[in-house]
Parts: C-alpha cells; sequence; structure tokens
C-alpha cells in the first residue's frame, strides 16, 4: 500500500492523470467511447471522494447518519442505473431491484452480528452490497430489453401460442438477464486465486488476522451473490410486467398494451 506521508501527494496525482489520459486514448483509438466520457468519469470522482472524505469522518461516529448515507447511496444506485439502461422516469421501479436483496442481507448481518451496528462497518458493508446491486442492475435491464427487441419475432408467437405477456417476456429474458450475474460468479469462484477483495485487504491492514479477514469476506462475497442474484431477478419481473422499458425504444408496447 502506498505510504502517502511517505512520498508526498504529487506521485500519486501523476499516477491518476497517466492512468485517465491512457484509459482515454485506449477508448479513442479503439472508437470503444468518447475520450471525454473517460476524463468526466475521472474528474466526478476526485470531486465525489473529495466531498465523500469531508463528511465521512462525521457520518461513521452516529449510526442514524450512516443509515441516512446509505439511503443517499441507493438513490444514487437507482438514478445511475435508470440512466445506463435508459428507461427514463420508470427507472424509479429499479430501486426494488436495488434493495431486495441488499436490504434484507444487510439486517440479517446485523442481526447476527457479523457486522457490528457501526457506522465504521456499516457503511463499508452496505455500500459493497449497493454497488453490487446497481452493476447487476444495469446490466440485466440492458440485456433483457436488448434481448426483447431481437427477438420481438419470438415474444409475438409466444403471444400466438397462448401465453400471457408477463409469461412471454420471462420466456425470452431470463438467460440473457443471467449474464449479469456472470461478474459475481467468477469472483466467488476466483476469491483469493485470482483476487483479493477489499474487505479482506482492509482487514489484513488493520491488523485483524487472515483467517478473521477470510471469513468476513467470505460473508461479504456470499452475500453479495445473493443481492446481485435478487437484483437480476427483480428486473425480470420489472421488465415481464411492462414497469420498466426504455423511453424511447423499440419495444414501447411490450407489457404494456
Amino acid at each position: 500500500m502506498v505510504d502517502v506521508s511517505q512520498h508526498g501527494w504529487l506521485p500519486l496525482a501523476l499516477m491518476c492523470v497517466v492512468f485517465t489520459v491512457l484509459a482515454a486514448v485506449v477508448v479513442r483509438l479503439t472508437g470503444m467511447l468518447e475520450a471525454r466520457r473517460v476524463y468526466t468519469a475521472g474528474l466526478r470522482a476526485v470531486g465525489q471522494l473529495a466531498a465523500v472524505s469531508a463528511v465521512i469522518a462525521v457520518v461513521l461516529t452516529s449510526v442514524p447518519l450512516s443509515f441516512g448515507f446509505l439511503l443517499i447511496m441507493a438513490v444514487v444506485a437507482t438514478a445511475t442505473s435508470a440512466a445506463r439502461a435508459a428507461v427514463g422516469r420508470r427507472g424509479a421501479w429499479l430501486a426494488f431491484a436495488i434493495c431486495a436483496g441488499t436490504v434484507p442481507s444487510l439486517a440479517l448481518m446485523l442481526g447476527s452480528g457479523a457486522v457490528p451496528l457501526a457506522g465504521a462497518s456499516l457503511v463499508p458493508v452496505g455500500g459493497i452490497l449497493i454497488g453490487g446491486a446497481m452493476t447487476a442492475t444495469t446490466l440485466a435491464v440492458r440485456r433483457t430489453l436488448a434481448a426483447l427487441a431481437d427477438r420481438y419475432g419470438e415474444f409475438e408467437a409466444a403471444l400466438a401460442l397462448g401465453l400471457t405477456e408477463p409469461d412471454a417476456v420471462r420466456e425470452l429474458v431470463r438467460r440473457p438477464a443471467a449474464d449479469a450475474l456472470l461478474p459475481a460468479l467468477d469472483q466467488t469462484r476466483t476469491v483469493g486465486l485470482v483476487t483479493l477483495p477489499g474487505a479482506f485487504v482492509g482487514m489484513l491492514l488493520g491488523g485483524a488476522p487472515a483467517w478473521q479477514a477470510g471469513v468476513v469476506q467470505m460473508v461479504v462475497l456470499l452475500a453479495l451473490l445473493m443481492v446481485e442474484a435478487m437484483a437480476i431477478a427483480v428486473v425480470i419481473e420489472l421488465v415481464a410486467r411492462g414497469l420498466v422499458r426504455r423511453e424511447r425504444g423499440d419495444l414501447a408496447d411490450v407489457g404494456g398494451r
């Protein structure tokens, strides 16, 4: 880990600039994205981390403030997923996908004592779960809506065979939506061999025994797997019932007739 007190801020700032510029060059030269999107993301990260660093010390000293901070995280996660999926105001429904697994998982971890009821543990663990649910939700919505657009003929054929709209949608989107769980599955399968997740490393750096860090990380990792699976399941149901769809897209009528 970099010792800021020893090396100063200049090398760290230079590394951030270099990595951002390199990422922007890669996406620009390959035609993946506009370079400005990388620069914007980098600048936002700097601003957001600066703001969080200014308030986090106060937030972590209060359990009510910590829960309030998690609520803000959930709202931002919902807005981000809605924007990425281009579903407009219907994106508010995605809050159910993000919270469906996160809330009960966090409650179970707090109730069992696996996570102490303190801001220093509540905010990091809750943030990990919300972040995972956001990623899974975004990927699931994009994959399901794309699948429906590409396979609209199959959707109409299913209706002709007597399936209801929700049942026809479920049949078409289950497999594509399941792809959103692959990152979490891969992370769980390769933990310790390929990746060393943040909770594990953080506890080791904090002086905790390796076995204790491993146990806590395993709990968080499996909770994250459940949270993401639940988020994807809820997305499938929201799309099947026509509650989530593109604001302007190919399937304006699916689920809304």
